[in-house]
């Protein structure tokens, strides 16, 4: 669909380490010296979903297929990243190819393996690398406003856009981020950023990167990040990046039950995959046969045709109406039979607004 997760932050603060047990796979290369990562890792994570299981006690399916989050490990910025330094403007592009940020932070202290800057200090490393975000987008902005300069003398479109552009070069002067400036509604605004993809505007989530530790007891390093991230209106999410890797090579119950051991609710990457997936906008509608239960990733506010074109272009093309269950009806009158006997299948036309949960069949035209 377009969409992804950028995992970023300074050189060995366990971005690899996080990208290599999101996707369960030891394919981002994890080394204790910067720069190990050289092209961007792409992965296509399944998003948790409790109901997709409970969906298919009732169905029992030949399989199960979970909605998807794109994520991509990016190689380590360092400061300068913006002028070129360490691997820079590189990195900085495909960046701007995703929707979400994941900023990995260290939030640990161990001195086996180095840091780029010589000393943990969480809010000093989130500040490099939002100040590098935001560099680069003023970089790409005065190249714009320089166009628009020029075609304001001749078009009326163009001035409007190019008094919205001087007022965001001004802001981000005081090295505050896009995404807190005062026009972010206005049209012309937005019109630059679906052009730019400013940097500094992306939705941001922090992973703070603790030792086991830091699981059992919040230190100051995670408190630095969350009280940064109150203040801006980002997101948290604690984890231990080395423990989510060793847990790669067990089964669901038997890192269910480490993670108990170890005194944790919950495996802090599934946090993240669900928050992305919500950050991004998405929700999942179920489909649930004998061949497949099924998750299928839309984005919110998608009506019933352009929900089922994500099964194939003909339903969207083709589409008369759609049979939707509840999914809390679905489980509680045991399937699709008692449901119907319940009066609790709805049939739904062109207008309806799809939601997150609906279990659903489409009828269309060949």
């Amino acid at each position: 669909m377009g969409l992804g997760v950028g995992i970023v932050g300074l050189p060995n603060v366990g971005k690899s380490t996080t990208f290599n047990a999101l996707t369960k796979a030891q394919n981002a290369e994890s080394a204790n010296y910067p720069f190990c990562t050289i092209e961007p890792n792409k992965a296509i994570v399944p998003v948790p979903d409790a109901r997709l299981d409970e969906l298919a006690k009732i169905v029992n399916p030949e399989r199960i297929q979970h909605s998807t989050v794109d994520f991509v490990d990016i190689a380590g910025l360092v400061k300068g990243a913006s002028s070129g330094e360490g691997l820079g403007n590189q990195f900085l592009s495909n960046i701007r190819e995703v929707e979400v940020i994941l900023h990995m932070v260290r939030c640990f202290e161990d001195e086996n393996i180095t840091h780029v800057e010589n000393s943990i200090n969480p809010l000093r490393d989130i500040e490099i690398i939002e100040s590098e975000l935001i560099f680069a987008d003023v970089q790409q902005l005065d190249k714009k406003l320089d166009r628009l300069k020029r075609q304001a003398k001749l078009e009326k479109g163009a001035q409007a856009l190019a008094e919205v552009a001087t007022e965001l070069r001004a802001h981000l002067d005081e090295i505050k981020p896009v995404s807190t400036f005062a026009r972010r509604d206005d049209e012309n605004f937005q019109a630059l950023d679906k052009e730019l993809r400013f940097l500094s505007n992306k939705t941001i989530i922090y992973g703070a990167n603790v030792d086991e530790a830091g699981l059992l007891e919040e230190n100051e390093h995670v408190k630095v990040v969350k009280a940064h991230a109150k203040e801006v209106g980002a997101d948290v999410v604690v984890l231990c990046a080395k423990v989510e890797e060793e847990m790669v090579a067990l089964e669901e119950e038997e890192a269910e039950e480490f993670l108990r051991e170890l005194g944790v609710k919950e495996s802090g990457l599934k946090q993240i995959i669900r928050l992305a997936f919500e950050k991004l906008g998405l929700a999942s509608y179920f489909t649930a046969g004998v061949k497949e239960v099924r998750a299928w990733t839309i984005v919110k506010g998608w009506k019933a045709p352009k929900a089922a074109s994500v099964i194939h272009n003909d339903f969207e093309k083709g589409f008369i109406r759609a049979e939707v269950i509840g999914y809390d009806d679905f489980i509680a009158y045991k399937g699709e039979a008692g449901s119907k006997e319940a009066g609790k299948m709805r049939l739904e036309g062109k207008d309806y607004i799809v939601q997150d949960g609906d279990v659903m069949h489409f009828r269309f035209n060949v």
